[in-house]
Order: C-alpha cells, then sequence, then structure tokens
C-alpha cells in the first residue's frame, strides 16, 4: 500500500475518533472568511473545550459512514470544516452561530448531536439555549423553592410569638 493511502487512513482514523468523542458536532461552509477572522474564531473554540478543523470532505464522508451515520453526502461538498464541541452540547453551537451572525461568511451545513444527524434550524435552536451550569441553577432554585416556602412557613409561629412578647414587653 502506498504512503498517501495509509496518510489517508489515518486522517480518518482521526476523524472518527473526534466524533466518537465529541458531544456535539457542527460542520460548517467557511467560504469567504479571512485568516484574521479564522484565526480568532479558532482561538475561541479552543478557549471553550472545542476543536475547529477542516478535512478533506471525502475523508470526512468515510469517517461518517464507517460510524454509521449517513446522509451527510447532501451536505459534504464544496469549502467545508467541522467544530468538535467535546465539554459540552451548546458552548461550541452558540460559538458557531456567533460568527455566523458577526462575519455574514460563515454558514452552517448540518451537524450531529449525540450521535444523530441534524439540521441547521436545529443547531441554530441549541445555540439558544442557556449553558449547562445556567441550566442547573435554574434546576436547583426550582428545587429550593418549595423548601424555603416550608421553612418560612414552620418559622411563622414562632416568630409572630417572639414579636407578641416583644410588643408586651416594650408596653
Amino acid at each position: 500500500m502506498s504512503a498517501n493511502f495509509e496518510a489517508k487512513k489515518q486522517i480518518v482514523a482521526e476523524i472518527k475518533d473526534k466524533l466518537s468523542r465529541a458531544k456535539s458536532v457542527t460542520f460548517v461552509d467557511y467560504r469567504g472568511l479571512t485568516v484574521e477572522e479564522d484565526t480568532k474564531m479558532r482561538k475561541e473554540f479552543r478557549e471553550n473545550g472545542a476543536e475547529y478543523k477542516v478535512y478533506k470532505n471525502r475523508l470526512m464522508l468515510l469517517a461518517l459512514n464507517e460510524l454509521g451515520i449517513t446522509g451527510a453526502e447532501k451536505y459534504l461538498e464544496g469549502t467545508s470544516a467541522v467544530v468538535f464541541g467535546y465539554n459540552d452540547e451548546v458552548t461550541q453551537a452558540k460559538i458557531v452561530c456567533d460568527y455566523v451572525d458577526k462575519t455574514k461568511k460563515l454558514s452552517i451545513k448540518f451537524g450531529l448531536l449525540n450521535g444523530q444527524s441534524v439540521e441547521s434550524k436545529e443547531i441554530e435552536a441549541l445555540a439558544k439555549l442557556p449553558t449547562k451550569d445556567v441550566l442547573v441553577a435554574k434546576l436547583l432554585g426550582t428545587l429550593l423553592g418549595p423548601v424555603t416556602g416550608l421553612a418560612r412557613v414552620l418559622n411563622a409561629p414562632t416568630q409572630g410569638l417572639a414579636i407578641a412578647l416583644n410588643a408586651i414587653a416594650n408596653k
């Protein structure tokens, strides 16, 4: 086998590894991005636990097919890049959508969420969700609400008695 064939097999294996480790993946068309915009975007992805890579469409398609993900043929044409989100499902989608709005050059082709293919509209909807930390904080607030109310109700008779005794003592 040729060295070129072996190199391509290694790249396909690399893509498969990244796809299997990523919580969410977004495929984008980066046509028209300047080097400066691309560099800023890559840096922001790295800082947020995501990775932006450009691979040949054919190699990405091979990796997707080997993982059993079909239907990507219609999207993987022209200039394509892929963003792997490793920390959570939402962060990389937010960054991609921010750059789509900022640059007006980047466009979302499709994505993968927990191994399932999703349309660009679903990636945009995902980007509008709050981060995991915000959702956990809201859940804790919701769960603590009834406990706090119960504590106030149980404390009310004692507090009322203390106020009444204080009023009698001041007379």
